[in-house]
């Protein structure tokens, strides 16, 4: 057993849930209370990669983040390395891609805890900020463990982004999901099982933890 794809996996995962945790939880926060009209075109860009085919949105980054791209190019004559077939070109790829399962479930919970708590903390003489650690982030935490699980999850499946903009390099690029392909294609049946079996078990643990877990949490109505 090749161990290096799952490492690689579960590292790709972790530092893109911590990434999308950083610019999703302020999306989710505008998007939960703002009511300016972009809202809508805000909310259509979140949700773009759910119904945007993998190998489309990997082009597009593919493009983007190459020598001559918008972002690869200017990265490369800065600090003289390229993004595209790189891990740092998987995680800009992978926040991406699973964007929307970190930011939706966020802005469903800043949605439901409400205003008046917040209100309440203000006329206390708390800062927003204070405000937002102290009473927003824990009336949230059901939003909060959600996103993370489903963030985490859905970077280990990825297939159609990575291999668009990480390609297949052992050892650099090369996750489960591409190994799992790479051995059913040589016709090696036995190391997919031991994959894929893995794969779907650690997914379906982690959902049932996680709905266990949100079922014996209180929920907050503002």
């Amino acid at each position: 057993m090749d161990w290096q794809p799952i490492w690689i996996t579960l590292k790709l995962a972790a530092t893109t849930v911590g990434v999308l945790l950083l610019i999703g939880t302020p999306v989710a926060w505008w998007l939960a209370h703002t009511k300016s009209r972009a809202r809508v075109w805000v909310e259509a860009g979140v949700a773009l990669p759910l119904v945007l085919p993998p190998t489309v949105l990997g082009f597009y980054l593919l493009i983007a983040l190459g020598t001559n791209g918008i972002v690869g190019g200017p990265f490369e004559s800065i600090t003289g390395s390229s993004l595209a077939f790189t891990f740092s070109g998987l995680v800009i790829a992978s926040t991406l891609y699973s964007f929307p399962f970190v930011v939706q479930p966020l802005q469903g919970a800043f949605e439901a805890s409400g205003r008046n708590y917040l209100e309440a903390a203000w006329s206390l003489g708390a800062s927003k900020w204070d405000a937002f650690i102290s009473v927003a982030s824990p009336m949230a935490l059901r939003g909060y463990v959600t996103a993370i699980v489903l963030g985490f999850a859905h970077t280990l499946g990825e297939f159609g982004v990575v291999l668009m903009v990480g390609g297949n390099i052992p050892g650099q690029t090369k996750v489960v999901s591409i190994a799992i392909y790479d051995h059913v294609e040589a016709l090696e049946y036995s190391q997919a099982h031991w994959l894929s079996g893995g794969l779907l078990l650690f997914s379906f643990t982690v959902l049932v933890t996680v709905y266990a877990f949100n079922r014996r949490l209180p929920v907050h109505l503002s």
